[in-house]
């Protein structure tokens, strides 16, 4: 969340501030969060996230997409779900005597793939080529998804019977992971307060921007400044998590570009123009978390992930940039 530093005249910033203190009307005491998932969306790209049943994962998906102004669809996997569930496919017309396209749910800017580790193997690779590409194929005829377009996908980390893990390969194609975590009592009792003095369960937001207004924001965020030493630190973090003795396969390039797309995405909502170290390290954890494939003795370890990557943040030397910050 915007902090001291902060200048809330940037168009980035003041932009941020509207959005998440909107969306925070419908979603109770997740503002880091929130604003976690804002980099994402400034960022262009796709979020991960893994809690258990009820803490409002859907309910964030679907408020953002009511704020942002964009299009949105959910789709509930299950195991019996189909690639073409999701693309959609050519239905033959009686009355133009034609086969035509119906589009699919992946037609839409934001997607919710609820509980996707639920769905087959070939059902989760349907998504591959929609997230990376930011097209589908259909009968061989490619078509563009529409902008911007990001998947919010969500897991339920106790309930493992009957699931699919996802491969490392379509892992490793979200930017970010993130748990939401259980609300504080105070949090808790706002929540139910809210509920009773509104008489309805739906907590009606309003739409601050559009498609077009968050491309323009995104473009922006390539023009935040990267010193030499940040973009130095940031391949030093990930080159760790793999000589790591703890990690059995380490970052990939692709978690060295996360920590940069979340890094500046995170100075602009802070109202800079510059990337910080402490705009790197805020997301290592996040970004690369889910890219980590740990040694066989630590898979049953829990958030031990999270403390090598501890270890890795307080081994590599933090740049000081003056010259930036003068």
């Amino acid at each position: 969340m915007p902090g001291t530093n902060s200048n809330p005249d940037h168009p980035v910033a003041a932009f941020s501030q509207a959005i998440v203190e909107e969306v925070s009307k419908a979603v109770v005491g997740k503002t880091d969060v929130l604003y976690q998932m804002l980099a994402a969306f400034l960022s262009n790209g796709h979020i991960l996230l893994e809690d258990y049943p009820g803490l409002a994962k859907t309910l964030i998906a679907n408020s953002f997409a009511n704020v942002l102004g964009l299009s949105f669809r959910r789709i509930q996997f299950t195991p019996d779900l189909l690639p073409g569930d999701i693309t959609g496919g050519y239905i033959y017309d009686r009355a133009q005597n034609q086969f035509v396209l119906r589009s699919g749910p992946i037609f839409a800017q934001i997607v919710l793939a609820d509980e996707i580790n639920r769905a087959s193997p070939r059902t989760q690779s349907a998504l591959l080529e929609a997230m990376q590409e930011r097209q589908v194929t259909i009968e061989g005829e490619t078509m563009p998804l529409p902008e911007p377009f990001i998947v919010i996908a969500t897991q339920n980390p106790i309930e493992y019977e009957g699931t699919f893990p996802l491969p490392e390969a379509q892992v490793d194609r979200f930017l970010l992971k993130l748990a939401v975590g259980y609300p504080t009592l105070e949090e808790e009792k706002e929540i139910v307060r809210r509920r009773r003095e509104r008489k309805q369960d739906n907590q009606p937001l309003q739409t601050l921007t559009n498609a077009a207004q968050l491309v323009d924001m995104q473009r922006q965020i390539e023009e935040v400044f990267v010193d030499d030493d940040i973009e130095h630190y940031l391949v030093r973090l990930t080159a760790q998590t793999r000589t790591h003795r703890q990690v059995a396969v380490g970052a990939s390039p692709r978690g060295t570009l996360a920590l940069l797309k979340l890094s500046r995405a995170w100075a602009a909502i802070h109202g800079r123009s510059f990337v910080l170290p402490d705009d790197v390290k805020r997301f290592v954890k996040p970004a690369l978390n889910h890219r980590l494939i740990l040694q066989p003795d630590l898979w049953a370890t829990p958030h031990a992930a999270g403390r090598i990557l501890d270890d890795v943040l307080q081994t590599v030397p933090v740049p000081v940039l003056e010259d930036v910050m003068s």
